[in-house]
């Protein structure tokens, strides 16, 4: 099965799919253009949707609003963030990272704050710039800093090290999968009101649903608009919760879809 995710070679979505043994996989240089190729036929793909320190990941949540494709996996990586560099500590004077990596490290960049950090669009092309910068460092993955020849200087400058990331694979059609445990669903409210919010969540409150995340997002129709991302465990009450929740609101199912276990 061919797999789009986010490149160049030695990100963390593209070492995911390896481990997945996913062949072939193509690299793209934005999720954008990830869910471009899923939705053109290309392929299914692999996305970062959530971290555990530095939350939902915009671009995916906002390839999940823009484009009609389903969720059909989702999947736990640990995270593990490494200083590399041509140069030792003292002399690196700025410093590549991706926006969510620089999140999931601000207690270690915290530490170097004199020196500038340039945000870049993935981990791989963290470590690209920092080859091609005079004293520059990345901070990125071990198996990145391998790919790439550069020396890691300091090990382990995630914030936590239980940091972990939660991708998803998302196609074309939803197909159903009797190992399901989590479905996900757009909301999409085209009014505002007083318990407009509680009206919804009481929906899996009384039919005892376990809602496992919540997140809004901005709708980009204007200030004060927005669209909630919704995860609930599969229960035996989640057709009747849906077909409550169609009558205050606008859903879109994104699917229902099982867990796939990361190798090692």
């Amino acid at each position: 099965m061919t797999v789009i995710t986010l490149g160049p070679e030695g990100t963390f979505s593209h070492e995911l799919a390896l481990r997945l043994g996913c062949e072939p996989v193509i690299l793209e240089p934005t999720i954008h253009s990830i869910f471009a190729g899923v939705a053109a036929g290309r392929g299914d793909g692999i996305v970062p949707i959530e971290n555990s320190e530095a939350g939902g990941v915009g671009e995916t949540l906002d390839g999940l609003t823009k484009y009609p494709l389903s969720i059909t996996a989702e999947m736990y990586m640990p995270i593990h963030h490494s200083l590399a560099s041509l140069v030792p500590l003292e002399k690196i004077r700025v410093i590549y990272a991706h926006p969510q990596t620089h999140e999931q490290c601000s207690g270690w960049i915290e530490q170097w704050r004199e020196v500038p950090v340039i945000h870049t669009s993935s981990n791989a092309s963290s470590a690209i710039e920092a080859k091609k910068t005079p004293n520059a460092g990345a901070i990125l993955s071990v198996s990145a800093a391998a790919i790439y020849h550069i020396p890691v200087i300091v090990e382990h400058v995630e914030n936590n090290p239980e940091n972990t990331t939660r991708f998803v694979r998302i196609s074309q059609t939803s197909v159903p999968d009797c190992r399901a445990g989590k479905c996900s669903i757009l909301i999409d409210t085209d009014t505002d009101r007083a318990g407009l919010l509680y009206d919804l969540l009481g929906v899996f409150a009384r039919k005892k649903i376990n809602l496992t995340r919540i997140e809004s997002r901005p709708s980009k129709r204007g200030m004060g608009k927005y669209v909630f991302f919704l995860d609930y465990a599969v229960s035996g009450c989640t057709d009747e919760a849906l077909r409550e929740l169609k009558e205050i609101t606008t859903v879109r199912n994104l699917g229902c879809y099982p867990e796939i276990r990361v190798p090692p």
